[in-house]
């Protein structure tokens, strides 16, 4: 482990989103006091599919519509709220985003940096993976395939 993805990537003075893989996410959840992994994949996916245990499921997009949950930074910040117990000073928290393939998490991390969040993480690989040669998941990478703490509602 390179320790890189403890500090945020910085542009031009503006916290960006720093990819990490899920061993990395779970080095982070074990070692960082307050550090939050948020689900951003539909209610069905994480039900159904599973997901990382003790994650704050939140979804970016949802069923049928599938537009992008405008409410989605205010959920999520009374979700770390309700978890640490904390109103202030949750910007400074690792705040990590999960969601199939790390694409749609990766929209939902930027919407958290934008929103004024400095430890923001995307997690490359997602839960399922990429798709294989068969194109199959959690066959290559992701949570699933790392052997990470998961469940199913």
């Amino acid at each position: 482990m390179c320790g890189y993805y403890w500090q945020a990537d910085t542009i031009m003075g503006n916290t960006a989103v720093t990819e990490i893989t899920p061993p990395e996410a779970w080095e982070i959840l074990q070692s960082q006091t307050g550090a939050v992994l948020i689900d951003v994949r539909t209610t069905m996916e994480y039900q159904y599919v599973g997901h990382p245990m003790d994650s704050i499921h939140v979804p970016w997009k949802e069923a049928p519509d599938w537009e992008v949950n405008p409410d989605f930074v205010k959920l999520v910040r009374e979700a770390i709220s309700k978890r640490t117990g904390k109103n202030e000073g949750i910007e400074s928290l690792a705040v990590m985003t999960i969601c199939r393939s790390g694409k749609r998490s990766m929209d939902a991390a930027e919407a958290l940096v934008k929103d004024g969040f400095q430890q923001v993480y995307n997690i490359e690989e997602g839960f399922e993976g990429d798709r294989d040669s068969k194109n199959q998941r959690n066959t290559i990478n992701g949570w699933r395939f790392h052997n990470l703490p998961w469940e199913q509602s």
